[in-house]
């Protein structure tokens, strides 16, 4: 009954979409200005990208879950060691329960190094006191003077003595069996890296729920539709497993930009090495809990794409010499920066044209075509991740405020990235809710 139902909605929604674009395009049409046509042209190849893509990211996403089920990943009878990396600042809140999800974990070969950053409250001690060495599995504590993630990271890779590297943040929780299900997928040669999926843990309010059904739906039906071709373009902080000779040949983590997982991701695809997705393999996180956070977190995170973006852009036009690079940098780029500047600029257009001339049926219709896609798509990652459908209902809010929010943070990001505006790393301040 609980498919039927979905089923059922998924249909209505599908032809609220149809409903939504043939008017949109009506309407479109009958302007008479060449302002308007402008307008009215960019608004509709918008449209027709981003319906696209949403199409497209679904289609593949639908094709990679039905391999996996056809054809489930194989383990392997080699056992890798795996190295488990925790790099840690100012972590007090949640270190200990990030510590023990890694101590609960059943796979038998594993070393957890944590590198303390040099932080300048308990982090250290906290995490010293749950040491120990079991032969097969053990726990090691470091501390250095703090240098950022990137070099923490490497100096937890350089003292580590596994052949797989997991890097999990300090502020984030695994599921169980995580290790054993991304180790699986190193039976093949040519990955160099697997992607986790990445939960919230504190859904308390309406900013965190908004987010949550964000990495439900968007996140992790983006990674499961560009893991049918075994190239996830961001492998995220909180749970990621490399291939440690990869690591090595591409020189680790680089320190020159704010988001050195994409950045390194990038690195690996540029080298040839696939990157997988395994969707049971889950990290729990704390998220941004107040709107200033949250905008100070997605800045950040766009500066940081964006840097990683200047550093291989000259891969961009080499479509024929290096086309997985060259495919993921171009999505990369439409995601940071072309999809926030025309979507923002589509809610504009539809509000003068409301105000100006008294049609905010064309608002109505713009706001309702998307919202339909964020509807059908959170219901589709629901009921793949197994989560409760209750919050399909925020897809709602989701457009009207959440997404709009976000991408004006962007071009604030993407402006100020141009013009060489100074920033800091702006760590989260944690609520301890892990």
């Amino acid at each position: 009954m609980r498919t039927l139902s979905v089923f059922l909605f998924f249909s209505i929604l599908c032809s609220l979409a149809f409903y939504s674009v043939v008017n949109l395009q009506q309407m479109l049409l009958t302007f008479q200005s060449d302002f308007l046509k402008v307008g009215a042209l960019l608004i509709m190849a918008f449209t027709v990208i981003i319906i696209a893509r949403y199409l497209l990211l679904l289609f593949f996403s639908m094709l990679k879950t039905i391999k996996i089920t056809s054809k489930p990943v194989k383990r392997s009878n080699e056992l890798f060691k795996v190295s488990i990396i925790v790099p840690a600042y100012n972590e007090e809140l949640v270190i200990v329960k990030s510590i023990q999800s890694l101590m609960q974990q059943n796979y038998p070969f594993i070393e957890i190094i944590v590198v303390d950053d040099g932080s300048s409250d308990q982090t250290y001690k906290l995490a010293k006191k749950l040491e120990f060495n079991q032969g097969n599995k053990s726990l090691v504590v470091l501390t250095k003077p703090n240098g950022g993630k990137a070099i923490a990271l490497n100096y937890g890779i350089k003292k580590s003595t596994g052949d797989l590297v997991m890097v999990v943040d300090s502020d984030s929780k695994l599921s169980d069996g995580a290790v054993e299900l991304m180790v699986s997928h190193f039976n093949d040669e040519k990955i160099g890296a697997v992607a986790g999926s990445v939960f919230i843990s504190n859904r308390v309010n309406l900013l965190t729920k908004l987010q949550a059904l964000e990495y439900i739906e968007g996140l992790n039906m983006v990674r499961n539709g560009q893991a049918f071709f075994q190239l996830v373009s961001i492998i995220p902080g909180p749970i990621g497993m490399f291939r440690k000779s990869a690591l090595q040949k591409v020189g680790g983590y680089e320190s020159d930009t704010f988001a050195e997982d994409a950045d390194l991701t990038m690195n690996l695809i540029g080298n040839g090495y696939k990157v997988e997705f395994e969707s049971e393999a889950v990290a729990y996180t704390e998220a941004p809990e107040e709107l200033l956070d949250l905008i100070k977190q997605r800045y950040r995170w766009t500066r940081g794409i964006l840097q990683s973006l200047g550093k291989h852009k000259a891969k961009l036009l080499h479509v024929f010499k290096t086309p997985s690079i060259s495919l993921i940098l171009w999505y990369m780029l439409f995601e940071a920066i072309f999809w926030p500047i025309f979507d923002v600029f589509g809610t504009l257009f539809c509000l003068y044209i409301a105000f100006i001339y008294g049609e905010s049926s064309l608002l109505f219709y713009w706001w309702m075509l998307f919202t339909v896609m964020d509807v059908a798509g959170a219901l589709y990652c629901l009921m793949m991740t197994g989560e409760s459908l209750y919050l399909s209902f925020y897809a709602i809010l989701y457009r009207l405020y959440f997404i709009s929010i976000i991408n004006v943070s962007k071009i604030f990001a993407t402006i100020e990235e141009w013009t060489n505006t100074e920033m800091e790393w702006g760590k989260l301040d944690r609520k301890g809710r892990l």
